[in-house]
């Protein structure tokens, strides 16, 4: 029975919410802000998809890091699509981006601490 890996299932989850707000964006006519959300937001889970292939303990921090950075922009367009009274909003999605940027860093962490041992 193969392990079910956490943050590589919730990030894809993620990503295909995120495809469905961003066509909901489009819908509204908010382009540029769909386009950005929808980079990003799929992004996470393609770092963390390339890290899992990681050559080295340190290309994978690479990749995990690169994933939350782009976890931490997606945050950004969210709250600001939170903050426009123009644009639709779905709050559980800035709620699954905070957890997803909880669990980057607490792998992150415990990756370069593993590192040093």
């Amino acid at each position: 029975m193969e392990r079910q890996n956490v943050i590589v299932e919730k990030s894809f989850q993620f990503a295909l919410r995120i495809i469905n707000y961003s066509e909901t964006l489009q819908g509204h006519k908010k382009f540029i802000v769909s386009q950005q959300l929808l980079k990003a937001g799929t992004s996470i889970g393609a770092n963390v998809r390339e890290g899992q292939g990681a050559e080295s303990r340190a290309d994978f921090v690479h990749k995990f890091k690169i994933a939350l950075k782009e976890a931490e922009e997606t945050e950004y367009w969210l709250l600001l699509c939170k903050s426009s009274e123009t644009y639709p909003f779905e709050e559980a999605l800035l709620v699954d981006v905070r957890e997803l940027i909880l669990i980057l860093n607490s792998i992150i962490t415990s990756a370069k601490r593993n590192a040093k041992r």
